[in-house]
């Protein structure tokens, strides 16, 4: 059990924390300078044993996962990018708003060109008025499956925490694995029109665990001492799947979501949406031992395939046993498909109202969109063997039934920037082209309803003006949950349910006083999520399915944000080594 003076004591540190943030704030503005933090990440090959075999994968300084970024809020972080691989790449740093610095965001084609192998590029960018759990992924084909890391922004120095200080900060980075070229599997899965290829395996920091051949040896292990807290950093990086995740016999607090504070909220249990950062407090309060923490799949959608293994290191208290001569106590998971407990944990969050960098919820709203999400079919090529369901098509996925298509030659946002015409159309529906009814399995029968033309259509927006937007998942090919993230802000999460969105009782549902706030909703599988941000950083932003498998079939969009009325507000011109394509 959590120890009760540990709830208290967030509780009573936030009351002294608002009563005392806005004097540390000033201090801390006046008497700290903002540091430079610079890194290289050198990509290339790596050979890694996995699974009982010798894999050659794409991972950046010789590690998986690839290496931390440790810096405070305020800074500046300069990261090189020597692409050695043999792919063309980006990097995307996930999370973070890129305030003034679009062309830094990452997304291949919609902020840059990528990086050609044999050739390097800078990303420069501040942190402002952001701290918490983040992560850095690459953003070109299936390679974030072992191209990725942490990236972990503290309080500025002289500023603290909401709640009481850890003994440690520990990041977990939750991974997928898979048993092949995961570049070649996505290429062929594109080519004949199927879903992604099943993963083998799931990862903690890198690691399978013992439940995999010859994996004994490959488990994560954590050290705890009996009676101290530790703040859990935990990220779902895997590629195609929500996650369960768990510890034996121990509660765990929410402090954050996406790098947003949080009330506190006691779980046993912990549902990560793929791209979705969790912070927990964990108190080693149990008797000495050893005990495992545990992730599987949430899979959502019934009757699709999915990989149904699961994933454990230890945590072993200092003075315990050896861990492998005493078998370590296993968290019971719930079960793959367990919606109920899924929903339940993500709608039970709330935002620290008044805490570091806390925003109201914008009550006028400029810009309303009601937006359609999930699958579709696209229509096989001639003289082209395409397997998708129904065999004869190609699977394909899409908002608002368009089936987004990145330019070839020019990013979006050198297109805007440059005002260059033929790349994109700002006509992105605000609503679907045809009302049906969404949720509902027999609309599988209407074959024409299930194809979604292609086309970069994307959104308008002027500076500072505020967005809500619903977000209804469809039947079409299948229900599931799905993972949208939105590049360049966060948004407020006024409330979500199952069915079809009826405006006229949902919206009395609305939480306009501390929603959760986030850059990433798993929208519920067969329901609804409304999202709420405002429009304040000038350039292109990527909005998208963060299931790899989706993202390159259609489940996309983009915002272009106007520049505002001062040079404060304006977007800057890219840099010169900017990559071209």
């Amino acid at each position: 059990m959590t120890s009760p003076s540990v709830i208290y004591s967030i509780e009573m540190g936030r009351l002294v924390f608002l009563f005392a943030s806005s004097l540390l704030l000033m201090v801390a503005a006046t008497t700290v300078s903002a540091a430079i933090v610079e890194h290289s990440f050198n990509v290339q090959n790596l050979t890694v044993n996995r699974l009982c075999n010798r894999h050659v994968i794409t991972a950046a300084n010789g590690r998986l996962p690839g290496p931390s970024i440790r810096a405070r809020e305020g800074d500046t972080l300069i990261i090189h990018v020597f692409n050695k691989s043999p792919y063309n790449l980006t990097i995307h740093w996930h999370g973070i708003h890129q305030m003034l610095s679009a062309w830094a965001d990452g997304p291949d084609m919609i902020t840059q060109c990528p990086i050609r192998s044999g050739n390097k590029y800078t990303y420069k960018f501040k942190i402002i008025k952001q701290e918490g759990t983040f992560w850095w992924h690459s953003h070109t084909s299936a390679l974030r499956a072992t191209l990725y890391g942490a990236i972990i922004i503290r309080p500025r120095a002289g500023s603290s925490y909401p709640f009481p200080k850890p003994y440690r900060e520990v990041p977990i980075l939750l991974g997928e694995w898979w048993n092949g070229n995961v570049v070649d599997m996505a290429n062929q899965a594109l080519a004949h029109g199927t879903g992604p290829n099943i993963s083998d395996a799931y990862t903690i920091n890198g690691w399978p665990g013992d439940l995999y051949p010859c994996s004994q040896n490959q488990m994560y292990k954590l050290k705890v001492k009996q009676g101290k807290t530790y703040l859990l950093r935990i990220t779902n990086a895997a590629v195609d799947n929500n996650l369960f995740y768990k510890i034996a016999n121990h509660k765990m607090i929410v402090v954050a979501v996406d790098a947003r504070y949080t009330n506190p909220y006691v779980t046993d249990v912990l549902v990560v949406a793929s791209g979705q950062t969790i912070d927990v407090l964990l108190t080693a309060d149990q008797p000495i031992g050893s005990y495992y923490m545990a992730a599987r799949a949430y899979a959502s959608a019934a009757g699709l395939e999915f990989d149904s293994t699961t994933t454990r290191g230890v945590i072993v208290y200092e003075g315990a046993a050896s861990w492998t001569s005493r078998t370590p106590l296993m968290p019971v998971l719930p079960a793959f498909n367990d919606t109920p407990t899924a929903h339940k944990f993500s709608t039970s969050l709330t935002a620290l109202v008044g805490g570091p960098h806390w925003e109201p919820v914008p009550l006028k709203v400029d810009h309303k969109m009601f937006v359609t999400i999930g699958m579709a079919l696209d229509v096989c090529p001639s003289n082209t063997t395409c397997q998708g369901p129904p065999v004869g098509a190609k699977l394909s996925a899409s908002m608002n039934n368009v089936s987004f298509v990145p330019p070839s030659s020019l990013s979006l946002l050198q297109a805007f920037f440059f005002n260059v015409g033929g790349v994109y159309t700002t006509d992105f529906p605000v609503k679907p082209p045809v009302q049906f009814d969404y949720t509902n399995p027999s609309i599988n029968g209407d074959l024409p309803l299930l194809f979604a033309p292609k086309g970069t259509r994307i959104t308008k927006l002027k500076f500072n003006s505020t967005v809500e937007m619903v977000m209804q998942s469809t039947a079409i090919i299948g229900a599931e949950n799905h993972p949208m993230h939105l590049h360049g802000f966060d948004f407020h999460v006024l409330a979500q349910g199952f069915g079809n969105f009826n405006p006229a009782t949902d919206t009395l549902k609305y939480n306009l006083f501390n929603p959760q706030i986030r850059h990433t909703i798993g929208v519920p599988v067969g329901g609804w999520a409304v999202i709420r941000f405002v429009a304040n950083n000038p350039g292109v932003w990527f909005m998208h399915c963060h299931f790899d498998g989706h993202l390159p079939i259609g489940l996309a969009t983009a915002f272009v944000v106007e520049n505002g009325p001062t040079p404060e507000t304006t977007l800057p011109p890219p840099p010169v080594d900017l990559p071209q394509c």
